[in-house]
């Protein structure tokens, strides 16, 4: 899963993107509000954290342009101010939630797993498929025999199959949401790490499979042995 930070503090800024990057998320910072937007256009990202006070546009700002275009991406404002406007100003344009500053990694991490849940429906933080569970919270990969501690790559990696079943994801997919745009790692890493994940689901005694299928992309489907 990759998030948008925005939040023109640096030191800030830094601390965010490490406890994301640690948490099993893909995250890039930007620093002010039009770098926002322009990054936003990409359709890359899966949630932003979105700081009010930025310079050249604020993020209520950003929030406002981007409803009016239709854009319905997950966000988290966050504040330095506890006054009730903000939080109502943020919340009547389209806001998902809001923090104000100072806050534990702890409320962070639970927001944005409430705020990108693919179901709004979805009351807990685990996905199944056939006897396979992924939690998101503790990032384990689980079965009625066993359970695994998935790394970051292969945790995003197993998310994005899971929260898509059936559905074929390419290689330069899994690049662009996971390592990124600027990323130097070559287009086979995600053979890599799809392998270490058969070989986990193998273990598991998985009753589905992550197939290949040529010029089309993977797929996680049940298995018919």
């Amino acid at each position: 899963m990759r998030l948008l930070v925005a939040e023109d503090e640096r030191s800030l800024s830094r601390a965010l993107i490490a406890i994301l990057e640690k948490n099993n998320y893909s995250a890039d910072p930007v620093f002010d509000g039009n770098e926002a937007l322009a990054y936003l256009e990409s359709g890359n990202y899966d949630g932003v954290i979105l700081d009010i006070m930025m310079p050249r546009m604020d993020g209520l700002t950003v929030l406002k342009k981007l409803r009016e275009k239709g854009n319905q991406i997950p966000v988290i404002m966050l504040t330095a101010k506890s006054e009730i406007d903000d939080k109502v100003a943020g919340l009547d344009l389209g806001a998902n939630d809001y923090l104000t500053k100072p806050f534990s990694t702890r409320e962070l991490l639970a927001r944005i797993r409430a705020m990108t849940r693919s179901n709004p429906a979805q009351l807990t933080s685990r996905l199944s498929a056939g006897n396979i569970v992924l939690d998101q919270s503790t990032y384990e990969l689980s079965s009625p025999t066993g359970v695994f501690h998935l790394a970051n790559k292969e945790f995003q990696i197993m998310e994005m199959l899971m929260k898509n079943p059936k559905a074929h994801i390419t290689s330069e997919r899994f690049m662009e949401k996971i390592w990124g745009y600027d990323s130097e790692a070559e287009l086979n890493v995600v053979w890599v790490y799809i392998s270490y994940l058969r070989k986990k689901l193998s273990s598991l005694g998985a009753n589905v499979e992550i197939k290949a299928s040529r010029n089309a992309g993977y797929t996680l489907e049940e298995r018919h042995d």
